[in-house]
């Protein structure tokens, strides 16, 4: 099937359409019900009524965008109707909710009348905290929005024009500063005058640009001053008329700095690219052909050209999707009154400082693994980079409380972090590490130093103020993958191969001559293998924590740092624990990575040091030692060892949380089979700690937890060891490091 036959499948497969109502509170009793609906709703309405401001503590309205259209001018489609857009309509609110988690009601009104249309979208002001209007015709989306915003005490937004404005204008700051140029010295061609054309050119202007080097292009030509005396064009292009002579595009696009399309594919040329003046700015964003293809405008110069389109099989992709969620995120959390310039301002210059930045290893897998760096060929961040939420929204809530349009002021620190735990459990556990881990001076060892994936990890933990990264290996290989990378610091390394490592060498040999390590090869396990080099120096205290395993197998990884550093004082094992985050619940799974059949003694140590992790995640724990069998119901060599370790573990006076088995998996997480059918267990609650019988079963249930299960998963951390020490799986993301840094910085800290 084509595509087209593929999205019609995709829309009316059963459920048709793209969005569904769903609860966010309980409903499953009569109780509920009641305080749902009839009697118990009446307290709230009655409070509104007192204080319509109370609204937004009741009701969802503090996180509802209506998105309104008349279907007028349809993503290119054009004048389909009301009716017809409802696909799009609905599909705006996949991405305000995938994006922002903006809730959103489509709302398609059959009415091309401006006053009946606006008279419409006012009524509704009681249902929403802010109205995005979409795919509506020019000129009349100029007057409603306008009307709207001042008759109306919510934001109002009409994304068509000032979308593309923000994202382009993102693009355009960052295009100014690679190439050096002057942005109020820049002349400036548009192709195109529509209401998308006219609001880009008037942001352009706020960002820096001289109106007067604006030429502006439509159908007939050049927007010339005698074309508007002659009444040819409408009064919103009449503010772009030039007093030049009447020409057409290619006259308009002689000499020009930057090329802005906003009109129809295919009508630029080479020979027009060509005309343009040195290293010229074009961002061709008609769609879904551009005026001129990507390879076609590069090839035609030998200079410099920084590209934009609005398709994303090229570089630098100005999609709408990068503004508008983000945009009504940070209006609505600090419950603005509109969208000003000031906030639009605030979302691009937010944007182009994000594409500076190193970019995460999902969004460079996300387009195929190709590189990612601030430059001609990336000056707008990637519309799947989930860092836009908290770097933009934080930004435009800040603008607006500045301009004093917000009706509540907010922590603009704390809510980065809340925003943060909208995109997952596992960021919101995360965030508590790394703030413990913040402004501490622990040296942190990362043993794969020449590891470009490891050199980036460095820089974001010290950027983050995690630590002291200390990279082990080549200097001259991690001064050129720095230099490369174009990351703005200077990494702390040990390269083996000209410092003194001579006391690392003979601390090897101290621990390891009685178990066949003569006293040179100590020496050159140390200039050879960092992984050694690393354990020594934590071992001695040059280093807090060391952090391994990203080019090694499991293993042989693991294998130094338990050779000299060796398990902690009251721990004859180490274990590898997984963190696994769900929507509303988080779990400790252990052991998934180091003991293959261990003991009742080993269960028992291995739960404890377990649930001293989880309260480092500010997770009180409650441990259950996990089998097929439940308190008893089989009896055999297997199901004794969690039974008796539970049982250890519950005479132990350091063990000092509650904790229970043998039992069954869904023993231990369902509340009702714990607690109406095992009354007598010792959790009262759901586990957080689950224990494993064995390796084979706890690395088989992290992993089905994780694809099948939807949870995301943060580790393996190693506990147990005397010393900090995290060793990582082979092909971890950046990311993966710098939360494992953070564990390990905590670790450290309570040395």
């Amino acid at each position: 099937m084509g595509l087209d036959d593929d999205a019609r499948e995709y829309h009316r497969s059963d459920p048709p359409g793209k969005i569904e109502i769903s609860t966010t509170k309980p409903t499953n009793t009569q109780r509920d019900l009641s305080l749902a609906y009839s009697p118990g709703v009446a307290a709230p309405c009655r409070d509104i009524d007192a204080d319509e401001e109370r609204a937004y503590e009741y009701t969802a309205k503090g996180n509802m965008v209506g998105v309104v259209s008349n279907g007028t001018a349809v993503l290119g489609l054009g004048d389909i109707g009301a009716q017809a857009s409802k696909p799009v309509m609905e599909g705006k609110g996949v991405l305000f909710k995938r994006f922002a988690d903006i809730d959103v009601f489509d709302i398609e009104l059959d009415e091309t009348d401006v006053d009946a249309f606006c008279q419409s979208v006012e009524a509704m002001e009681p249902t929403f905290g802010g109205i995005n209007l979409e795919d509506i015709a020019g000129p009349e989306c100029f007057e409603i929005e306008e009307r709207l915003r001042e008759s109306m005490d919510i934001p109002v937004f009409h994304d068509d024009q000032h979308g593309t404005a923000i994202i382009s204008g993102a693009g355009l700051l960052n295009a100014v500063d690679v190439l050096d140029k002057d942005i109020s010295e820049m002349e400036i061609t548009f192709s195109g005058a529509g209401a998308s054309a006219i609001a880009t050119a008037k942001f352009y202007v706020e960002l820096g640009a001289d109106p007067d080097n604006i030429t502006m292009c439509d159908s007939s030509g050049i927007i010339t001053e005698q074309r508007a005396e002659n009444g040819d064009v409408n009064e919103y292009k009449q503010e772009f008329a030039r007093d030049l002579p009447e020409g057409d595009l290619a006259d308009a696009m002689d000499g020009a700095d930057m090329f802005v399309g906003l009109s129809v594919g295919g009508i630029v040329s080479p020979d027009m690219v060509a005309s343009m003046a040195e290293d010229p700015i074009i961002f061709a964003m008609a769609n879904p052909e551009p005026e001129i293809g990507y390879e076609e405008a590069r090839a035609a110069r030998d200079d410099t050209v920084i590209m934009a389109t609005g398709r994303s099989d090229y570089p630098n992709q100005v999609n709408n999707v990068l503004g508008f969620p983000f945009l009504f995120r940070g209006a609505l959390d600090v419950r603005a009154t509109s969208i000003t310039e000031n906030m639009k301002m605030a979302a691009a210059e937010a944007l182009a400082e994000l594409a500076r930045k190193d970019v995460p290893d999902a969004v460079v897998k996300a387009y195929g693994d190709q590189p990612l760096q601030y430059g001609p060929e990336y000056v707008i961040p990637k519309p799947v980079d989930p860092r836009v939420l908290f770097e933009v929204a934080p930004a435009v809530a800040e603008a607006a409380m500045e301009e004093g349009v917000a009706r509540t002021e907010i922590d603009t620190d704390a809510y980065s972090e809340k925003l943060e735990a909208r995109l997952g459990k596992s960021r919101e556990m995360m965030r508590v590490v790394l703030n413990k881990a913040k402004n501490t001076d622990q040296r942190i060892a990362l043993a794969e130093g020449t590891d470009e994936k490891m050199v980036r990890a460095a820089a974001q933990i010290q950027e983050q103020g995690i630590g002291d990264p200390v990279l082990l290996g080549n200097s001259d290989e991690i001064e050129g993958i720095a230099a490369d990378l174009g990351l703005d610091f200077t990494p702390e390394i040990v390269d083996p191969r000209v410092d003194d490592t001579e006391a690392y060498a003979e601390r090897l040999y101290e621990l390891r001559q009685r178990k066949g390590v003569t006293r040179s090869e100590a020496t050159e396990l140390v200039k050879r293998d960092t992984n050694y080099l690393g354990s020594a120096m934590v071992e001695t205290g040059d280093a807090d924590a060391l952090l391994t395993g990203l080019t090694h197998h499991y293993p042989s990884a693991l294998r130094p740092p338990l050779e000299v550093i060796g398990t902690a004082d009251d721990a004859e094992y180490a274990a590898g624990v997984y963190m696994l985050t769900f929507k509303n619940r988080v779990v400790f799974v252990a052991d998934a990575t180091v003991n293959q059949d261990p003991s009742e003694a080993v269960l028992e140590e291995i739960t404890k040091h377990t649930a001293e992790l989880a309260r480092r995640f500010n997770v009180e724990p409650r441990a259950a030692l996990l089998s097929y069998s439940n308190f008893g119901s089989v009896e055999n060599e297997g199901t004794a060892k969690p039974r008796d370790a539970a049982a250890a573990l519950r005479a132990d006076p350091e063990a000092d949380f509650p904790v229970d088995g043998e039992m069954q998996a869904d023993t231990a997480v369902v509340e009702d089979i714990l607690t109406d059918t095992y009354e007598f267990s010792e959790l009262d609650e759901p586990a957080n700690v689950l224990v494993f019988p064995n390796l084979e079963a706890g690395n088989i249930a992290y992993k089905l937890l994780q694809r099948l299960g939807g949870a995301e998963a943060i580790g393996p951390m190693l506990v147990g060891m005397d010393k900090p020490v995290h060793v990582m799986q082979r092909g971890d993301e950046v990311k993966d490091i710098v939360n494992l840094a953070g564990v390990a910085a905590v670790d450290a800290q309570g040395e």
